[in-house]
């Protein structure tokens, strides 16, 4: 009874379990964020992946949360370029920090591009409420509302290339420094 109320509790707190699809010993479906109608409808604080791949901007979501979604899905599928994005926001491609920075600017928490390690230190440690970095000296990506945005495919179990893409899966953080601002 005890692994079932906290498997059932881990479940309801973690968002990378509200994107899992995985069904708990009660048999009650998991919302999945993207998932076909007619699935169980995810948390009010987190947002879909919409046909043709851009994100919906949760009810509720505060003004700076809307405006980096709306961000990414502005350079959603930009091809990846390396260095992209790190002189200026605004680049025909993005490599994975400049998307990342892309994004963080357009929330009202970032004045200029940073790398990947500078992302590694940036803001505060830890999850933040609505929005997430993830970074080390080589690569950075972001949660933001629950749904990944990355430049890289990998852990993805459907293929959409690289480049900034809102991905179905989320990624173990393992070797990332988790990183949030304030407030978000």
């Amino acid at each position: 009874m005890a692994a079932a109320l906290l498997a059932g509790a881990l479940i309801a707190a973690s968002p990378a379990a509200g994107q899992s699809g995985t069904t708990t010993a009660t048999t009650t479906t998991t919302p999945v964020p993207g998932a076909p109608v007619g699935t169980t409808p995810p948390p009010a604080n987190v947002a879909m992946i919409l046909p043709g791949g851009k994100a919906s901007v949760p009810a509720g979501a505060p003004y700076s949360v809307a405006r980096a979604i709306k961000a990414a899905n502005k350079i959603h599928r930009r091809t990846y370029i390396w260095g992209g994005g790190h002189r200026s926001f605004k680049a025909k491609g993005y490599d994975c920090s400049g998307a990342v920075s892309y994004v963080l600017h357009a929330a009202g928490v970032l004045r200029y591009p940073l790398v990947s390690g500078q992302l590694a230190s940036w803001g505060s440690p830890g999850p933040g409420n609505w929005v997430t970095v993830y970074a080390n000296r080589t690569h950075t990506y972001m949660v933001i509302a629950g749904l990944r945005y990355d430049t890289s495919p990998r852990g993805e179990w459907i293929d959409q290339g690289r480049g900034p893409r809102w991905r179905y899966t989320l990624r173990a953080p393992t070797g990332f420094a988790i990183r949030h601002w304030n407030g978000l």
